[in-house]
């Protein structure tokens, strides 16, 4: 007997009925692997719903998860969440009337079922929490960031530095005057 993973939906029966006929999956308490740079900070929870159509099924998926990364201003460990919605034409590998192969060739890039007429979703779902992972994330909106002079959070008990605590090596600076009337160039 094959052992399902949590993120394969076995569909030969729902193959075997009309276009129109549905199937809906819960997926609560799901963990995968990510990508070196990515660590889920939380499990993967949400619906699945899966469509029979004419030439296969049509798959959408409304997850949420958390992955764990840091605050882009102030380098803080925060807890990333995320909203993930998949949508996917996935088609057969195996043609139900006659157990034969399907032809690949006219959509070699289109989501294939499982040899066994499973449809198996961990590809995606990692494909997007990549996509959905933030550029530039937050621990709050209105971070503060860090202290240019002495690299500590900024915030209420952040103290303020005296011009005095310059460093050295850039006190020239402080002469330094923009003239208003020139223009840069």
């Amino acid at each position: 007997m094959k052992l399902v993973q949590p993120l394969t939906f076995p569909l030969a029966g729902l193959l075997a009925q009309p276009p129109g006929t549905r199937q809906s999956h819960a997926v609560a308490g799901v963990t995968i692997p990510l990508d070196d740079e990515l660590r889920l900070a939380g499990p993967i929870e949400g619906r699945v719903d899966i469509a029979r159509t004419n030439r296969g099924v049509l798959v959408d998926a409304r997850l949420a998860t958390s992955i764990a990364g840091s605050c882009s201003r102030c380098l803080k460990d925060i807890e990333i969440a995320l909203e993930l919605r998949i949508e996917e034409e996935a088609l057969p590998t195996i043609d139900l009337a006659s157990g034969l192969a399907v032809d690949r060739t006219a959509e070699p890039d289109a989501v294939r079922l499982t040899d066994h007429h499973e449809l198996e979703l961990e590809a995606l779902v990692r494909e997007a929490i990549e996509l959905a992972e933030p550029i530039a994330p937050l621990c709050r909106p209105d971070c503060p960031g860090l202290c240019s002079i002495c690299g500590e959070a900024l915030g209420p008990e952040h103290r303020d530095h005296p011009d005095d605590e310059i460093d050295p090596r850039l006190a020239a600076l402080r002469s330094f005057r923009v003239d208003e009337g020139r223009e840069n160039g």
